[in-house]
């Protein structure tokens, strides 16, 4: 009986290994709602981001070269990295030319990471060595900071909030110069963070952290001392709070063991498009608008 008990066991975690590999590539469009902030929304035009979260370089079995040829001659304007992309510093090589792979789909407004609560195990100096390396290879790293850019004519804020599992967000350091014009696309690693931002007023919101449970059962009960949003059953996917977007990614890599029941490892591409153009046009039609010509105008608060 223990033999047959034991085989079992063997065939599920073989299966569960082998679901790190099914690479889940989804397709998210949101619409850009009129407000104080965007008066004039049929002027904007699609922006698309590539979202990547949760590498974790020690359990990854996505390879960069693989997300480079799917989306490779694809239009994208901004590739986001919301978070944990390592545990151990030797892996920083490794990961920062992860990154520098994916960055050959040249973002027309470049590629932004912000930090999760894993690469905060690092030692302070290499924590520094990481954020030095990326910024080395054409990364934009947020740590409670925002940057302007101009898309198609139109103001974008990039805002990224710190990670906020481990107390290292703040909302009014990171929106702290925002313009009140513009669109506001928050990046942060946990998500739990929206539950606290009814005075920050953004469009859309991008995390991760949670890997979609990675080993998910009907209910993510393994996950409730992870924050509140696990106890409402918000672990992956789009959602709404307080009538704002924002989107949980079930992440690229894995933590602990390497494996993945009833998830997959993730990558995402997110439309924001005014409502008019998603009522009337196909993804197909979307992706016929023209891609960012200008090149970003920096202001980083």
């Amino acid at each position: 009986m223990w033999l047959l008990c034991l085989l079992l066991v063997a065939i599920v975690f073989l299966r569960a290994y082998r679901n790190t590999f099914d690479l889940s590539t989804k397709t998210v469009s949101v619409a850009i709602r009129p407000s104080e902030r965007v008066q004039d929304t049929e002027k904007w035009l699609p922006l698309r981001i590539l979202h990547l979260s949760d590498l974790h370089m020690e359990n990854l079995s996505v390879p960069a070269e693989r997300i480079v040829e799917d989306h490779f001659g694809q239009p994208i304007d901004l590739i986001a990295i919301t978070g944990d992309l390592l545990d151990r510093h030797r892996n920083i090589p490794k990961a920062v030319s992860y990154v520098e792979t994916v960055m050959q789909l040249k973002p027309v407004l470049g590629t932004f990471v912000v930090f999760g609560n894993h690469d905060y195990v690092l030692r302070p100096n290499k924590l520094a060595q990481l954020k030095s390396e990326l910024e080395r290879i054409g990364c934009h790293v947020l740590v409670n900071q925002s940057m302007t850019l101009v898309h198609n004519g139109q103001t974008l804020h990039v805002i990224g909030v710190d990670d906020y599992a481990t107390r290292r967000s703040n909302l009014a350091k990171a929106f702290k110069g925002v313009a009140a014009e513009g669109v506001r696309l928050v990046l942060t690693h946990d998500p739990n963070v929206v539950l606290h931002m009814k005075d920050y007023e953004y469009d859309y919101l991008l995390s991760g952290h949670f890997h979609g449970g990675q080993i998910h059962w009907p209910k993510p009960y393994h996950l409730v001392k992870m924050g509140k949003l696990p106890r409402m059953n918000m672990v992956k996917g789009l959602h709404f709070y307080d009538n704002r977007p924002f989107y949980i990614s079930e992440g690229l890599g894995q933590t602990g063991l390497n494996i993945r029941l009833r998830s997959r490892p993730e990558i995402t591409v997110h439309t924001l498009a005014p409502a008019s153009a998603l009522q009337h046009s196909s993804a197909s039609e979307l992706n016929s608008f023209p891609q960012s010509e200008a090149a970003p105008t920096l202001a980083i608060e």
